[in-house]
């Protein structure tokens, strides 16, 4: 008795017939030979555009996110004069690291972090209307204490000399501490304030008149050694 046709052959076929398919279509659009006819087809994708509610509303939130360790700082600096906390703690540095989970250094960073904001604000907004600029204004500032931890030992008006430059090294952008410190540096030998570098701290080189370090300009290194004016 003959067996009927087989369903798996069938499929085997149809599919065969599929790749061919497939393969004619793609040589229709595809010479081997001479590649620079080839067609290709590119689906763009579209971008929703925000909404003029939703606009404003990212506006207020990035600038929220800016000035969040602005505002911890103010609102420490307040807390430690008016000794809020004395009702349940007995210092300041206590207070802190139970309510906060931080040490008293911390704070005396975020604290001085925002004396320097409000500083580079003050400067340089004199002559500008919108007294509340953040990076989505004309005027670039600090997204994070980090960046301007450094900046302390410097005089307001060389925190904002220091800032610009920072600004403008890192392309327009907000810079990172690492060259805002390195900015810094290069003031305090100028001015010859005492440097702020640490052991096992890295930083970039800056050679000077060391002949040691002819030819390793901006390279990175790890300071084995801080003396008052250089590491």
């Amino acid at each position: 008795m003959a067996k009927p046709p087989s369903n798996r052959k069938k499929a085997t076929s149809a599919a065969s017939n599929n790749l061919k398919a497939s393969a004619s279509s793609a040589e229709d659009t595809f010479d081997p030979e001479n590649p620079a006819t080839a067609t290709i087809t590119v689906t763009a994708a579209e971008v929703e555009e925000l909404s003029e509610t939703e606009e404003r509303d990212r506006l207020h939130l990035e600038r929220r996110v800016e000035r969040a360790f602005f505002e911890a700082g103010k609102a420490l600096t307040e807390l430690r004069d008016r000794r809020l906390y004395r009702s349940t703690h007995k210092t300041f540095e206590e207070y802190c690291r139970d309510r906060f989970g931080h040490s008293r250094q911390q704070s005396n960073y975020l604290i001085a972090a925002a004396g320097i904001y409000e500083n580079l604000t003050t400067i340089g907004c004199q002559n500008v209307e919108n007294q509340n600029l953040t990076t989505n204004g004309s005027q670039i500032l600090p997204t994070s204490e980090r960046q301007v931890r450094s900046m302390t030992k410097l005089e307001p008006q060389e925190q904002h000399e220091a800032w610009l430059k920072a600004v403008e090294l890192a392309g327009g952008k907000v810079p990172t501490g690492r060259i805002v410190k390195d900015v810094v540096q290069k003031i305090m030998e100028r001015t010859k304030v005492p440097n702020t570098y640490q052991l096992g701290e890295v930083c970039q080189i800056l050679v000077k008149d060391n002949p040691e370090l002819r030819g390793k300009g901006g390279c990175w290194a790890i300071v084995s050694a801080v003396n008052d004016f250089s590491c």
